[in-house]
């Protein structure tokens, strides 16, 4: 019986495949194909980072605005590769390869563990299980994009954003998050009606700047 953080992992790759369906409907029913869809998701692999980039092509944003989009987004990866650095194989061609799955969840599985064994087993079985579902999630939503029709009529446009909003709670608990948060939707929702679609993502980057400036000047707290 798999226990502990093997099956938590192993359930939380199931659960995102389910997102990799939507991305696959979204991605053909906005104009890509079957082929662009899978290779997208196995080249790119960051679930925020290509909904945002179909998002923009979806709402007839140029391809470097949707480009500009998605490369913002996926920015954070490198932060967590710092994070859990001691984690990824010594050999160049160990770390890119298991550069590929540091995303949100691997990384938060392997921060919650105990012990580096443990760290790096929950990093490798949480990345691979997600790379896995999410590709298969991807492959069977392109090929029924078509038979569901318009995915806004099941609701699942809104599927990855209730999803977002879940991840960034935590973070707008505390002060710089929540500055970061409520600057960035500002800057966001004043941008989407004077500028071309995918830029008032870019602009939000204002939040993320803001966060960071109440970060540096918040007092430092400990014994």
């Amino acid at each position: 019986m798999i226990t502990g953080h093997r099956r938590d992992s192993l359930v939380l790759g199931a659960a995102v495949g389910i997102f990799g369906v939507t991305f696959g409907v979204l991605a053909t029913t906005t104009g890509l194909t079957v082929a662009q869809a899978c290779a997208m998701s196995l080249l790119v692999f960051t679930g925020a980072s290509q909904f945002a980039a179909v998002g923009v092509v979806g709402a007839g944003g140029a391809a470097a605005s949707a480009v500009g989009t998605a490369l913002l987004l996926a920015a954070r990866n490198g932060a967590y590769a710092l994070t859990i650095g001691r984690l990824l194989p010594r050999r160049l061609a160990g770390r890119l390869l298991a550069a590929q799955i540091v995303i949100d969840e691997s990384t938060a599985m392997a921060l919650a563990q105990s012990d580096e064994k443990e760290s790096r087993e929950a990093f490798y079985i949480t990345g691979l299980t997600i790379y896995a579902f999410w590709n298969l999630g991807t492959l069977l939503g392109a090929l029924t994009g078509e038979a569901i029709g318009d995915p806004r009529a099941w609701g699942l446009d809104a599927a990855f954003p209730a999803g977002f909003i879940t991840f960034v709670l935590p973070h707008v608990q505390k002060r710089p998050g929540l500055v970061a948060a409520l600057v960035g939707g500002a800057v966001a929702v004043v941008a989407v009606p004077l500028t071309p679609a995918g830029a008032p993502v870019l602009l939000a980057l204002a939040g993320s700047v803001a966060g960071w400036v109440v970060l540096r000047h918040q007092p430092e707290t400990g014994p």
